[in-house]
């Protein structure tokens, strides 16, 4: 039994496969850990969709920032939707509110305390502890499972606030739940967020860090796996593993074997969906 943590898939389903193929994944006995944005300007973000969801107890996906888009999108919040963006086809598929509901459960954090590791879509704040981010991410998944999800959905978007207070409430609260868990990039000294900054770590802008290189950062000493940051590339710093590496842009699909000791890593290198851009 071998357990994979991948990185952004975002629609490239044919890579995704060629990378399975390398990993001779078994689903019977092999486990799968997605780091979320399984969708969007890839070609093939319904059949991805469909595959990962097929895979039942075999795998596991944290929800990333452009998969909340996809559910703002299928309830009504469209202020960020483009009609080519790959997105279309699951929201005019058959079987698109099975894949819709689906999606909405899937959970904002995952953590095995066996193997003692995390898995974000993003980051963590530097003023959360492990205890602390596995409780908002907890109260971001009841929010999205609850009574109230379009409720939740309405007032995703938006950058602020950008400080943690635990005195933060409703929406603003689970807003910045949100972008941390989803959008994190950088932050300075304080722990403010910065949404701005996307490009690589080797040179910072002014007076920002990384986030897991932010100072007196309580999970120092937690081991997480997270994507979201393509530009970042594979990178293993201060017991952080990214693992977007960029498949989209022509980059590589990663795959770490997180149930060995040291960690594995497999790639794939992609012919590349998109051109190289910014972008989240």
């Amino acid at each position: 039994m071998a357990t994979y943590a991948i990185g952004d898939i975002q629609g490239c389903f044919e890579s995704l496969l060629k990378l399975l193929e390398r990993l001779d994944f078994n689903p019977v006995v092999d486990r799968l850990w997605f780091v979320g944005d399984l969708v969007n300007r890839g070609p093939m973000s319904l059949q991805t969709l469909r595959y990962v969801k097929s895979l039942g107890a075999s795998a596991i996906t944290v929800l990333g920032n452009h998969d909340l888009h996809l559910l703002a999108a299928a309830y009504g919040n469209d202020k960020h939707f483009k009609a080519d963006s790959g997105l279309a086809d699951i929201l005019k598929a058959d079987d698109r509110d099975e894949l819709i509901d689906w999606l909405r459960w899937r959970p904002v954090l995952h953590h095995d305390p066996d193997l003692k590791l995390t898995m974000v879509h993003a980051g963590l704040p530097p003023q959360w502890d492990l205890t602390t981010a596995i409780e908002c991410a907890r109260e971001l998944e009841t929010a999205l499972r609850g009574n109230s999800y379009r409720d939740y959905f309405k007032h995703m978007y938006g950058n602020q606030p950008d400080l943690w207070r635990p005195t933060l409430k409703g929406v603003e609260r689970l807003r910045y739940i949100t972008n941390c868990l989803t959008r994190l990039r950088y932050c300075d000294a304080t722990g403010r967020l910065d949404h701005k900054a996307k490009g690589s770590a080797d040179k910072p802008p002014k007076g920002l860090y990384p986030w897991y290189a932010a100072p007196n950062r309580k999970t120092a000493d937690a081991n997480i796996v997270f994507g979201h940051w393509s530009t970042l590339g594979y990178h293993v710093e201060n017991n952080t593993y990214a693992i977007d590496s960029g498949c989209l842009w022509g980059g590589k699909l990663t795959a770490l074997r997180v149930d060995v000791s040291p960690f594995e890593v497999i790639q794939y290198q992609c012919v590349g969906a998109r051109k190289p851009g910014g972008g989240d």
